[in-house]
């Protein structure tokens, strides 16, 4: 459930006018519900109860300072996969003992930074970065708590672009490699392995997944003990999906159902990394019409948001929900739905059933509070818009809207 509704034709985030909203801080506009991500959330971390976990937040699917910072007053961890999102948590008031670092490509210097701040652990995915973490460990004398990230060569079924657990895929180790990491982890001396990670995708709509690479993480789990290895954390990622169309994922509830099922006599503590199931319909992005146009072959409507403010349409061929802000009796047509951008490409939908629209009119384009202005970019120069949090009644400025100068700020000047 999220709290964008219509009410007597006009669209509301919560108990405000999304209509003023634009009034106020115009287009493009993310507008983001306090009491989504907080009803998402507690929906999720509930869904373990009776089980000792650790829910930690993906920080990629939406890293505005206000969101962090109101997840983490509930208790939430992070998940990071950079310098930069451990600078963010740490900013907004995140416990460092709550944090984890995955991703394939860390650099020394954010290495050291994580071992300065004593994150809970680093997800490694090669041997070449576990000797990496323990030589920077070495050198600040200190020890780096860490989980090797299997690769279970498990189909999520899933978009090839989010699929993260098969063999060909970029991340982690397969079971073989991943258990001679792990005898060089015993050796190193300032690497404490406590943990095992696996994550195999996102925008999953199956628990099948899920629970057949557990059961392989649980197998190895087994090897591990034998070898006198202590592990403490099991990290489970995330990747369970949201309905952006007419996809049925499994509610969180039916999901740590199975998974404590599953785990039953384990004394693991489960670590879970939801992003997109938190975020993705908790924001949505508002957009204003400039033209429409129609060719012989093809309606057109030209707005003002375009892919350097949603890519995932783009990138993915993604499914958004889009609809008039003000609801109207007009004839529905198909057409594209296009911004700006010189690129064929930039387009937030293609060959869409929508009503007709004017100039001047408001869409809003649903599901965009996960992978939105994250994977934004300043491409053909365009400023970046505003994100606002609405909690009821109140509105806060989250991120204000670009100008110019932001656009050229960080440039030496030539001339």
């Amino acid at each position: 459930m999220h709290y964008f509704e219509f009410r007597e034709g006009e669209l509301f985030a919560e108990d405000v006018k999304v209509r003023d909203l634009v009034k106020k801080y115009d287009t493009p506009l993310y507008i983001y519900s306090s009491k989504t991500f907080k009803r998402h959330y507690e929906a999720f971390d509930s869904a373990f109860d009776g089980i000792d976990h650790l829910t930690c937040y993906s920080v990629k699917a939406n890293s505005n300072l206000c969101i962090l910072k109101m997840l983490s007053e509930m208790g939430s961890g992070m998940d990071i996969v950079s310098g930069g999102e451990l600078f963010r948590t740490l900013k907004a008031g995140v416990d460092p003992s709550k944090i984890v670092y995955s991703g394939v490509g860390k650099r020394e210097h954010e290495i050291r930074e994580a071992l300065l701040s004593d994150i809970l652990m680093f997800n490694v995915e090669s041997k070449q970065e576990l000797e990496k973490i323990n030589q920077v460990a070495v050198e600040m004398e200190a020890t780096a708590r860490i989980s090797l990230r299997i690769n279970p060569d498990v189909d999520p079924q899933t978009h090839p672009y989010i699929s993260t657990g098969l063999k060909k895929n970029k991340f982690g180790l397969d079971i073989e490699q991943a258990m001679e990491s792990y005898k060089l982890a015993q050796k190193l001396p300032n690497i404490d392995p406590v943990g095992i990670d696996c994550h195999i995708g996102s925008q999953l709509t199956s628990i099948e997944p899920f629970i057949e690479a557990l059961n392989r993480i649980k197998s190895f789990h087994a090897e591990l003990m034998d070898m006198g290895i202590e592990i403490k954390y099991l990290d489970l990622g995330g990747g369970l999906g949201i309905t952006y169309n007419e996809e049925s994922p499994p509610h969180p509830s039916a999901f740590g159902k199975a998974v404590k099922e599953n785990l039953q006599g384990m004394k693991l503590k489960l670590i879970l990394e939801p992003g997109r199931v938190i975020a993705g319909n908790a924001g949505i992005l508002i957009t204003r019409v400039l033209y429409t146009k129609k060719s012989p072959s093809k309606n057109f409507i030209i707005v003002d948001a375009a892919m350097n403010d949603l890519v995932r349409p783009s990138l993915y061929g993604s499914f958004h929900r889009i609809d008039c802000v003000t609801q109207k009796d007009a004839p529905l047509q198909k057409a594209d739905v296009v911004g700006p951008i010189c690129e064929t490409g930039d387009f937030l939908a293609q060959d869409r059933e929508i009503r007709e629209v004017n100039q001047d009119e408001l869409l809003a384009v649903f599901s965009a509070g996960a992978y939105g202005f994250t994977m934004s970019s300043q491409y053909n120069s365009r400023p970046r818009g505003a994100e606002v949090l609405v909690d009821g009644s109140n509105v806060t400025l989250a991120r204000r809207r670009e100008v110019y100068f932001d656009l050229v700020d960080l440039e030496e000047q030539c001339f």
